[in-house]
């Protein structure tokens, strides 16, 4: 065989890693978290995190 004439493998189909209802516990999770490092730097980080899971929920 040439390479000519191989097929290049297809690379495997994705599968979600967290379903919706995941989404919405780590949201709850993620809210609990804020309010332990709410005067913290990192909290806006977890704020933005929290309201873009928002979005997927």
């Amino acid at each position: 065989m040439t390479t000519d004439t191989m097929e290049a493998p297809q690379p495997a189909r994705s599968r979600a890693v967290f379903s919706q209802e995941d989404f919405g516990l780590i949201r709850t999770a993620i809210a609990h978290y804020l309010k332990e490092v709410q005067d913290q730097p990192e909290s806006v980080k977890y704020a933005n995190l929290y309201h873009r899971l928002g979005r997927v929920a």
